[in-house]
């Protein structure tokens, strides 16, 4: 049997139309080419499906109740197909955000929302990931994109930068430097730092400060699995931290004190995912991310500039 969808299509239109010629009309083809068309799907059906006469065409009981059938086929393999597309183009599905301490900070709501309102038919999973996972679940392939904070020595995790913020040092209250509203890289390159239990040579590297020590020995450095414990290690006056300045509004603490690092570059945040486990959803939560930060520019500029209008007086050496 060649029961074919064109088949069924073409009738479903002649009983719309109850006319050959203005069905043909409607499908762009030759009215002799419809008629055939129905002659051989009544043979392959197997049942006369049409009353024909020179004036009109009219079905036949066994067209009636065909006709229920395929319209009910033809309506699921359109709803069928429209689905696939959509799952295809990403606009369906299930997606697993990973991130960590403070995500995208005061971003993250509007990059949420926005997704949900342009998606609204996929379902987000968010899940935070400690300092020890710097991939935010993308390393183990839990998440299929995350929000991180580069760099990291992962080449399959490909990153795209919403923002860069300066960094702080996180000292207690008790701490020699706690009193100075700035410090410099050189005065703090042989202070014994806490720094995220990561494996993640680059992400070392960078909050250690490494790349300034050149010559240098390491210092003293704490390993610490989250931002409390860290925060925690510092007000017991254990160990100091170089941290992100959105630290000051994320985790206030009455024991420390942060201070800005005034030569350093910036922490960036980012929208990443793997190069391997590229996902439609997932370049579409970039692509939104990216959106809404151009938007949303006077939150970026409050988290870039944390420190605008703030006036600080020289440094005591």
């Amino acid at each position: 049997m060649d029961l074919t969808v064109r088949k069924l299509r073409y009738f479903a239109v002649v009983a719309e139309e109850r006319h050959f010629t203005r069905a043909a009309a409607r499908l762009f083809m030759a009215q002799q080419s419809l008629s055939r068309q129905i002659r051989d799907l009544e043979a392959e059906v197997g049942a006369q499906l049409f009353y024909r006469t020179t004036r009109s065409v009219e079905l036949t009981p066994a067209g009636e109740a065909f006709l229920g059938a395929v319209r009910s086929a033809l309506a699921s393999l359109d709803a069928g197909m429209e689905a696939a597309r959509r799952h295809d183009a990403g606009a369906v599905g299930h997606l697993r955000i990973g991130f960590g301490l403070g995500a995208a900070l005061e971003l993250t709501p509007y990059i949420v929302d926005e997704f949900s309102r342009q998606f609204p038919n996929v379902e987000i999973e968010m899940r935070e990931f400690g300092l020890p996972d710097q991939s935010a679940g993308l390393s183990d392939q839990w998440a299929d994109v995350a929000i991180i904070r580069p760099p990291l020595a992962d080449l399959s995790i490909v990153s795209h930068t919403l923002f860069v913020e300066p960094r702080v040092l996180t000292v207690s209250v008790r701490h020699a430097l706690a009193g100075r509203e700035t410090v410099c890289v050189a005065d703090i390159l042989d202070v014994p730092l806490a720094v995220g239990r990561s494996t993640d040579e680059e992400y070392r590297r960078f909050w250690s400060l490494q790349d300034f020590r050149t010559g240098m020995t390491e210092p003293l450095l704490t390993p610490s699995t989250s931002n409390t414990e860290e925060i925690e290690l510092i007000a017991a006056g254990l160990a100091c931290t170089v941290n992100p300045a959105a630290i000051m509004r994320y985790i206030p603490h009455s024991g420390v004190r942060y201070v800005p690092i005034v030569d350093v570059p910036g922490s960036a945040v980012a929208i990443a995912w793997r190069r391997d486990r590229v996902s439609p959803l997932a370049l579409a939560f970039n692509r939104v991310a990216q959106e809404v930060r151009r938007r949303e520019a006077k939150v970026v500029d409050g988290i870039e500039n944390p420190f605008r209008g703030v006036v600080f007086t020289a440094a005591a050496p």
